[in-house]
């Protein structure tokens, strides 16, 4: 799903009145939201859905390029981490198992 996707279930589940431009504004609120917290190393929890956080990823010095197998260095990183809610995984398993 992407992100237009997103805008038009959210104008047709909330109330037709609401602007898709207004939706639009309001879904780059939270994930600024979201992501300016996970910058400065909080994390971030949706009740009922799950926590986003901030995960390093420590620099290594004797990586292997797997096409031409030669060393390289690769440098610190920093990645999301997602931890789903129980709910959302109950929610999730519940219908696999019927499909």
């Amino acid at each position: 799903m992407v992100r237009s996707e997103i805008i038009s279930k959210l104008s047709d589940r909330i109330h037709r009145k609401i602007k898709k431009s207004d939706l639009e504004k309001i879904l780059n609120i939270v994930i600024n939201a979201i992501v300016d917290e996970i910058k400065h190393e909080k994390s971030i929890e949706i009740r009922r859905f799950g926590r986003f956080s901030q995960k390093k990823i420590k620099e290594k010095a004797n990586a292997r390029n797997p096409r031409t197998g030669e060393k390289i260095k690769v440098e610190k990183k920093i990645s999301i981490g997602f931890k789903m809610s129980k709910e959302l995984k109950e929610k999730i398993n519940k219908e696999s198992e019927i499909n």
